[in-house]
C-alpha cells in the first residue's frame, strides 16, 4: 500500500517541480527578451515580477475553493493554467501578452505552493510526513535545476530560443495534469465535508499499519464547523498569533535573497565579468548544489527536526551572504569567490529554509483553518519575493548589488532570533497532537 501513498505524493509534488521550472525559466531568458521587448530596468522588474503578481493571488485566494471543492480539484485547475501558461509565454508576439500568460503561470504558481505540501500532509503518516511533504521542495528544486539546464541547452538555438525555454513546460505541466485524474481525495478534506467512508477508505489505503478509526476519530474532533464557515475567524484568538507567524515565515524567506538569485543570477554573474555562456553555466552548478543539499535535509529533517535546520540554516547563509556583500563591495571579482559564496549560501539555504518553509506552513495550522491559513504564510511568500524581485534591478542601479547584498544578511541574521523564539518543533506529532499544542 505504500506504493500508492509514493504515488500520490509523487503527483502533487509534480506541482512543485513546475512551480520551480516556472519562477525559475525567467532567469535565462532575461538578456532575450530584454532585447526583443526593448525593456527598461523598470520594465524588466515588471516582466520578472509580473508572474510573482499572480503568485501572490493564487496564494491568497486558493484557500476557500480548495476547502469548498478540495485539494484534488483545484490541483487539477492549476495544472490548466501551468499548460495555458506554458504555450501562451512561448507563443506570445507583445509585452502585454507576455505579462497575462506569465500572470496565468503565477496563480499556478501560487496556488501550488500552498495546495501541493498541504494535499501530501493531509495523507502522510506522522512518523514520515516531513519527508514526504519535503518531496515537493525537493520537485521544486529539480524544476529549477531543470530550467537552468534546458535555458543552458537552449541558449544557442538562434533567435527563438527563449520561446523553446518557456515552452519546454508544457510537457511536465501535461503529464501533471493526467495523473491527477488518478489520485484520490484527501482524506481531512472529506471528513470536513462529511463523506466518512471515503475518507476511511483512503486512510487504510495510504496508512494501513495504523488505526484508521482513531485517526478518523482525531480529524473529527479537531474540526471546528463554526471555524470551517467563517473566515473572519483567522484573524481572532486563538489563531491569530499563528496567522502572524506563518505572514513571518514567508517573509524571512524572501528576505534572505534566495529567488533574487534564482531570477537575476545570470545578470549578477555577467556584473562581475562572466561571459553569457558562463553566466548561465554558473546557474547550473546553483541549481545541482540547491538539489544536492536539498536531499540530504529531506534525509533528516524527522531526525533533527524542523526548528533545528533552520536555525543553522540562519546562521550559515548569513555567513556567506556577508561575504558576498563584502567582496562585491570591494569589486573583488577575481577568480570565483562570489561563485564560491554562491555555493555557500544555496547549500545552507538548501538544508533549511528550502526544505522546512513549506513543511511548517503544511503543518503548523488547525485542520479547519489550515486551508486558508497557509494561503496566507504562503501570500507573504509570493508578495515579498514580488517586492523583491521588482526592486531589485532598480535598487542595484542606484545602490548596487553589494549594497542590496548587505539588506539580506541583516534580514537573514535576524531570523535567527525570530525562529529561535515563536517556532515550535513539529516532527512526528501528528496534525491534530500540533492542534493541541499549537492552540493550548
Amino acid at each position: 500500500m505504500k506504493r500508492i501513498l509514493y504515488f500520490y505524493t509523487f503527483v502533487a509534488a509534480i506541482g512543485g517541480l513546475l512551480f520551480g521550472f516556472d519562477t525559475a525559466v525567467i532567469s535565462g531568458t532575461i538578456p532575450f527578451i530584454t532585447d526583443y521587448f526593448n525593456l527598461s530596468d523598470v520594465l524588466l522588474g515588471w516582466a520578472v515580477s509580473s508572474a510573482l503578481i499572480g503568485c501572490i493571488f493564487g496564494a491568497l485566494f486558493v484557500g476557500k475553493p480548495a476547502d469548498l471543492i478540495g485539494r484534488k480539484r483545484m490541483l487539477i485547475l492549476i495544472a490548466t493554467l501551468y499548460l495555458v501558461s506554458a504555450v501562451g509565454t512561448g507563443l506570445t508576439e507583445n509585452l502585454t501578452l507576455f505579462v497575462i500568460a506569465r500572470f496565468i503561470g503565477g496563480l499556478a504558481v501560487g496556488g501550488a505552493s500552498v495546495l501541493s505540501p498541504m494535499y501530501i500532509s493531509e495523507i502522510a503518516p506522522a512518523k514520515i510526513r516531513g519527508r514526504l511533504v519535503a518531496t515537493a521542495q525537493l520537485a521544486i528544486v529539480i524544476g529549477i535545476l531543470s530550467a537552468f539546464f534546458s535555458n543552458y541547452l537552449l541558449a544557442d538555438t538562434g533567435p527563438l530560443n527563449w520561446r523553446y525555454m518557456f515552452l519546454a513546460e508544457a510537457v511536465p505541466a501535461l503529464a501533471f495534469l493526467v495523473f491527477l485524474f488518478f489520485v484520490a481525495n484527501s482524506p481531512r478534506w472529506l471528513v470536513k465535508m462529511g463523506r466518512i467512508k471515503e475518507a476511511r477508505r483512503v486512510i487504510s489505503t495510504v496508512n494501513p499499519e495504523d488505526d484508521v478509526e482513531r485517526i478518523l476519530a482525531e480529524i473529527r474532533d479537531s474540526i471546528d464547523q463554526e471555524a470551517f464557515t467563517h473566515s473572519i475567524v483567522l484573524f481572532k484568538r486563538p489563531y491569530l498569533k499563528l496567522v502572524l507567524i506563518g505572514i513571518a515565515v514567508g517573509m524571512f524567506n524572501q528576505f534572505t535573497g534566495i529567488n533574487v538569485i534564482m531570477y537575476y543570477a545570470p545578470s549578477i554573474f555577467k556584473s562581475a565579468g562572466f561571459s553569457d555562456n558562463s553566466a548561465l553555466m554558473q546557474t547550473v552548478s546553483i541549481g545541482a548544489i540547491n538539489f544536492i543539499f536539498t536531499v540530504i535535509a529531506m534525509s533528516v529533517i524527522d531526525k533533527l527536526g524542523r526548528k533545528f535546520l533552520l536555525l543553522m540554516g540562519a546562521l550559515g547563509m548569513g555567513l556567506f551572504l556577508a561575504l558576498f556583500s563584502i567582496f562585491y563591495l570591494i569589486e573583488a571579482f577575481s577568480g570565483y569567490y562570489l561563485l564560491f559564496f554562491l555555493l555557500g549560501f544555496i547549500a545552507f539555504f538548501a538544508s533549511s529554509q528550502g526544505v522546512v518553509i513549506w513543511v511548517i506552513l503544511s503543518e503548523m495550522f488547525p485542520n479547519n483553518i489550515r486551508a486558508r491559513a497557509s494561503s496566507i504564510g504562503s501570500f507573504s511568500h509570493w508578495f515579498f519575493n514580488a517586492l523583491t524581485s521588482f526592486l531589485f534591478p532598480v535598487a542595484a542601479s542606484r545602490f548596487g548589488i553589494g549594497a542590496v547584498f548587505v539588506f539580506y544578511t541583516l534580514a537573514t541574521l535576524g531570523s535567527f532570533f525570530f525562529f529561535k523564539k515563536y517556532l515550535i518543533e513539529t516532527k512526528e506529532r501528528t496534525l491534530e497532537e500540533l492542534e493541541k499544542v499549537m492552540l493550548g
